[in-house]
This record gives structure tokens, sequence and C-alpha cells, in this order.
């Protein structure tokens, strides 16, 4: 044996390495440490058998052992046999073998008496990075703090506990993963955060990340673990937490402020949004509406429940030309921001005599137009104490304001098209005559849910010169004043030319030629009747409409479908067929447009069966051709219709 032999005969891992770190030779607990057998170690280099994680300390410790010809010492971590990580003090010193030859000589320092001497570099390092070390002996169901950070070691007076004591201060729901942490099987465990109640300072949030250990070859296994004081950095988080939630909140209110603004249908309605909303969104206490009155010239005033209504009856009437804070922000477009009452009175000395003005500390006044734009009105936030408006709340008012005023622009201008539709259709829709002998008629009119209240359904009836009455029944294309200017060419025509044509189909054919050299790029369909009240013959004729329907008064009825052609402008050099038939004394015909008897998930055929049962059954309880012509509208108007609808109903008595 090798006299430098003796190096090996250590009962730790112990090696010789060249200088340039290849072994030399080792012992068997060195090979074992490394995880292999010795001759898959010999002529190996040493740092490359290290996990990669060591080799760099493993390097130095070689180097400074090489070179400064003074011992070196280094913590360093090897595999193990086993999951448990061995964690070792490392000795490297120079030696020279018998020739003379450079050697390094590097062995484990035996710590399993005197483990501190491995954890005072622990210590050091969980001290700088603010963390804080324990180990916990399973065999002994004990935790031991090993130091750390001071502010750490307050959270633990006792520098050993039983697991059972510290169970005890961590929360409820915290204890399934202290358990966890603890009893791991895994060479390494995740951050687990904890609640951990103090002596003193009550609950603190940690996080702990546990390791299981060999410490010193030939030592124990553990559970080395490492914790960090999270309370800050957890209240920080909370703090930010609740302050997203509280902008998130602010931007959904927001959000719906202006899609209630973008909604409002009405007056009203916008009044009732901002008054409900405003105040909230912006943390007042209080807000008034003020809307010019654009007739008078004059201010109206409301405002929300938290408001007196003496100061917004006080605005009521008020002149733009007030000089008063609230008409001067609407007359001239510029938003005012009062901080306090102060700064009220020194801008507005006047404002000590204004009731508004005087049950408040601050103030925001917003105009609903900006400066350059027709004056609206505007809404003012009041708040019981002093108020400073950041840009950002600022823009964001005026930002809102502005979308009301556009909304009341809107509706504003929606109302003048509604009167104007309104009119344009009750000049549009005929007075039926007053009385037709042997006759009872009636019709009914309801415009599409969808646009404005006027659409091209229409329907006719007058007297001819021979006596007899002429009756139609029409829709349009479109629901619009287009559409409605349209049927109204088409009934005027039709008036016009009946008066010369004693046949209906004639009559079709006239107008359809009409329509086309029009070029209106619109169509129409309609039904026409000539009725002779003496006899009850009845002609008529169908430019592609609706069929007839028949009611009896024994309550049955029939669907009549007219001869006829296509629908009124669009085919040139049409000829309109007709077919007479004879209405009986007390039977009842009932002419609708497809509005009444169409609709979501109600086909034409199930509808004109539906309307000439209602009118069928009317008719056999006695009711008069109003009483008929109502029960068929509101039926088409409870299956939720969406076109115009029309019905005209004749019955001879």
């Amino acid at each position: 044996m090798d006299p430098w032999d003796e190096y090996l005969r250590w009962a730790t891992p112990s090696a010789l390495l060249e200088s340039d770190g290849t072994i030399r030779s080792l012992n068997a607990p060195m090979a074992a440490t490394l995880g292999r057998s010795a001759n898959q170690c010999v002529g190996h280099d040493f740092l490359g058998l290290l996990p990669k994680d060591q080799r760099a300390s493993a390097e130095s410790l070689l180097i400074h052992g090489a070179t400064t010809k003074t011992v070196a010492m280094r913590v360093l971590e090897f595999s193990g046999p086993g999951e448990a990580t061995v964690i070792s003090l490392i000795e490297a010193r120079p030696v020279k073998d018998p020739a003379s030859h450079e050697l390094v000589w590097v062995h484990s320092v035996d710590a399993r008496n005197d483990p501190g001497g491995l954890l005072i570099p622990f210590r050091l390092a969980a001290a700088a990075a603010d963390l804080g070390l324990w180990m916990y002996a399973p065999w002994k169901h004990r935790l031991d703090w090993l130091g750390g950070a001071p502010a750490l070691a307050l959270l633990f007076p006792h520098a050993s506990a039983s697991l059972s004591r510290v169970v005890r201060r961590v929360h409820p729901g915290d204890r399934k993963a202290l358990g966890q942490l603890v009893r791991s099987t895994a060479a390494q465990s995740p951050w687990i955060s904890l609640r951990f109640r103090t002596e003193n300072e009550g609950w603190h949030h940690v996080a702990c990340q546990t390791r299981r250990i060999q410490l010193g070859y030939g030592g124990t296994e553990q559970v080395f673990g490492v914790i960090r004081d999270d309370t800050q950095l957890e209240a920080h988080r909370q703090k930010e937490l609740a302050t997203l939630a509280a902008e998130r909140q602010r931007a959904d209110e927001i959000a719906d402020f202006s899609a209630a603004l973008i909604t409002a249908a009405t007056e009203q309605e916008l009044q009732q949004v901002v008054l409900t909303r405003v105040a909230a969104t912006f943390g007042g206490t209080g807000a008034l509406l003020t809307l010019l009155d654009n007739e008078t010239g004059l201010l109206r005033a409301s405002s929300d429940a938290r408001v007196d209504p003496r100061q917004s009856d006080s605005m009521a009437g008020v002149s733009l030309d007030d000089p008063q804070p609230l008409p001067r922000a609407i007359r001239t477009g510029t938003p005012e921001f009062i901080a306090n009452h102060e700064e009220l009175i020194r801008r507005w000395p006047q404002a000590v005599s204004i009731p508004y003005l005087g049950s408040f500390i601050a103030m925001s006044i917003i105009p609903l137009s900006p400066v350059g734009d027709q004056p609206l009105g505007g809404w003012a936030v009041t708040y019981d104490s002093e108020h400073h408006f950041s840009p950002d709340e600022r823009a964001l008012m005026s930002t809102l304001a502005d979308l009301a005023g556009q909304a009341l622009k809107r509706i504003r201008l929606q109302q003048a098209r509604v009167e104007l539709a309104t009119a344009l259709q009750q000049h549009m829709l005929p007075t039926l005559p007053d009385h037709l002998p042997g006759l009872e008629v009636a019709a009914r009119y309801q415009p599409s849910r969808d646009g404005l209240d006027i659409g091209g359904d229409w329907y006719d009836a007058f007297v001819m010169p021979n006596g007899t009455v002429a009756l139609e029944i029409g829709d349009s294309q479109g629901h619009d004043v287009d559409a409605a200017a349209y049927m109204g060419q088409v009934r005027t025509s039709i008036r016009a030319i009946a008066a010369h044509e004693p046949e209906p189909a004639t009559v079709l054919t006239r107008i359809n030629e009409l329509l086309i050299t029009m070029n209106a790029a619109r169509f129409a369909s309609c039904t026409m009747l000539y009725v002779d009240p003496r006899d009850g013959q009845v002609t008529g004729a169908s430019a592609g409409h609706v069929p007839l329907l028949c009611a009896f008064e024994d309550g049955s009825s029939e669907i009549h479908e007219l001869l006829g052609g296509p629908v009124l402008g669009v085919l040139s050099g049409t000829d309109y067929l007709e077919e007479t038939f004879t209405l009986e004394e007390g039977t009842a015909l009932i002419m609708v447009t497809d509005g009444v008897v169409e609709g979501p998930g109600l086909t034409l055929e199930a509808g004109l069966e539906r309307a000439g049962t209602l009118a069928a059954q009317a008719l056999h309880d006695g009711l008069n051709a109003e009483a008929i012509a109502d029960q068929i509208l509101d039926a088409a108007v409870a299956v939720d219709h969406l076109d115009d609808v029309a019905v005209l109903v004749i019955r001879r008595i």
C-alpha cells in the first residue's frame, strides 16, 4: 500500500485528486457518496461526477486547496443513495505523493457530533435573504429553530417545539398543508403558504419550503425547512386586490351608466338614469339635472332623493343668462369644479343667496354639450366634504355628460320623427264612410314594432258612382316614410282609376302599368273588391295578396283565394283576372295583410285558420264588424307581430 493511502483510510468520504481534478484514488464512502463504484470513479473528473449546481463551489474549493497551500472548506450537496440529499462539509488541502507530484486531498469532515458547523453558512445565507431555517426530526416529532433573519426569529421564541404545539398555532384551514410539508417524501416541496398565529402579533402569512436531507455523511434523514414572512406582502396584495375590485366595480358602473344612457328612449328615462347613477358613480352625495326647454328657453330642473326638492325648484324657469354657476356652465359649455365652499364664495360672491348652493361643500357642474354646441342642459354632483377633482375624473365626467347630451339629442330627434310619422300616417289612412246601406265596414291598423310608427299597409273603402262599394287592402314594401309615401301614391291612384273602371281586375292592370312607369324600385300587393249592397254580389281580384276569409253565422269559416296575378309594380303587360260570388246576409268577409296571419312560429296557413276561426266565433256570438276587427288585431299583437298589420271587415246585414 502506498504511504499516502492513509488519507483514504478515513471513515468519512475521502479522495486523492490530480491537480486537474482527475480522481487518482478514493475510498468506498466517497464512491458511495458519488453514487458509483470505485472503478467507475477512478480516472474521471471529480467535478463531472457532482450535481451540476454544486460544480462551481467544488471547483472553487479545489482551486483554493491546490494553490494556496492552506486548508479550504465548502459545504457541498450530494445526491445520496435515497431521496434525501447528503449535505457535507468538504475539506481540501494540498499533498504530495512519493514522487513529489502535487495532489489535492478532499474529504468530508465528520459532522455527526457537531451539526452546527454545517449550518453556519446556511444561517448566514438565510439571514442575508431575510429567511428563517428550521429542522424537523420525524422520530422526535419536534421542530428546531436553526436561525436566520432576526425578524423571523421573533415568530418562534422557543428554540424547539413539538409538532402539535406548532400545529395549534397554524390556522385550521392550513393544518393539512403543514402536515404535507413535514411528511413529504419528495426531495423538495413547492412553496406552501400558511397562516401562523404568534403570541403577540396575531396572524402572520408565512411561506415554507422543505427538503429532505441527510446532514453529514452517515447522518440521519431530516426535514430541512426554509420560511419566509409574507405578511406585509399579503397585506399589500390584499390592498391591491381590493383596489382592483373597486376599479372593476367602478368600470362596471360606468359601463352600465353608459349603456343606460345609450338605451334611454325618452327624456324621462334619461332623467332617471342620470339621477339614479351619476352621484354614486363619482362618489357624490346628491345630483341635480337641468334640461333646457326648447320652446321657452328656460331650464327645467329635477334632483335625486338626497337633494332638497326646494333646491331643484329654485332652478326651474331660470334663464341661461342668469349669472349663477349652473346656467353659466350650460351656456358656455365649460365645466365647473368647485373643491370647497370657500372657492365657491371666492368665485361667485352672490352664491350665498342661491338656495341650491347653500347646503354642500364641493360640487361639479357639467354641461351636456361642449363649447360651441347648442346648449342642452347640465348636471351637478354635490359633496358633503371637500373634494379635489383629478384630471381623469374631470375627463370622465365630461365624457359621460357628452354621452348624455348625445342621447338627449337622439331622443328629441326621434320624438320629432315620431310626431311627423304620426301626422303622416293619420293623413294617409282614410276615413271610412259613415253609413253604407246594407253593409257594416270596420278597419284597424297597427304599425311594425321596428322603425317609426308608420308603414306601407293600407286599406280603403268608398262608394262608386253606381252605388257599388269599393274596398281594398294592400301592403307596400318597407316600414319607413318612403314606404308610406309609396303606399299613398298607390291608394290615391287606385281611387282615381276605380272611379272610371267598373271592374277591379282592370283597375289592378292599370295601376300595375302606372307603378312600373314610375320606376320606384318597390312593389305592392293588393286585394280589391266591388260589393253591391243590394244583392250581395262581390267581384274581386288579387295582386299577390293574402287570401280572403269568409266567416259565417253558424261559427264556420273558409279561406277564399281570389283569382288575380302577381304583385303590383314588377311585371309589365300583366292582365289580372277576377271572379264573382255572393255575400249572403249575416256573412262577413275579412281582408288582412300578411302581418296579421304570419309571425314568429306562425305559418300563413295556421294564421289564416286562426283569424277565420276568431271571426266566425265572434259572428256567431252576435258581434258587429268593429268588435270582429278588434279581436283579430288583438290576436295579431299577442303573437308578437313583426310586420305592419291591417284588417278590413265587411259584413252584410
